[in-house]
């Protein structure tokens, strides 16, 4: 089955990083991102642009609203996602634990309901 990992953290943890910090930091996700390859669950991933480039678009009453930037504040925010292809849902928690988004902010777990 697959299951969306969906890592959430404030923006504000990155700008407050080093620059030792981001290479540790990036080198730990190039590290899970091998380790799903070789696990043989790993199907996509992706990083997010900051939350600022985000546009919000809302239909209401028949009339588009469209908002710059997140339509929530929030002390996290959706900066990037895994999609994984795991046998049960015990498996893919096992994986969301081990991402670097786990121990600076959350990894939310959402199965992937097929069309």
């Amino acid at each position: 089955m697959k299951y969306m990992l969906l890592l959430n953290t404030a923006e504000s943890t990155y700008a407050n990083m080093n620059e030792a910090q981001m290479r540790d930091l990036f080198a730990a996700y190039t590290s899970y991102t091998e380790a799903l390859r070789k696990a043989d669950v790993y199907v996509d991933s992706n990083r997010l642009r900051p939350v600022a480039s985000a546009t919000t678009i809302r239909v209401a009453d028949g009339k588009t609203q469209v908002l710059n930037g997140p339509y929530a504040e929030a002390k996290e925010q959706l900066g990037g996602y895994f999609l994984i292809d795991a046998p049960d849902l015990d498996a893919a928690l096992t994986w969301a634990a081990r991402c670097p988004s786990a121990s600076h902010g959350a990894v939310e777990v959402r199965p992937v309901w097929q069309m």
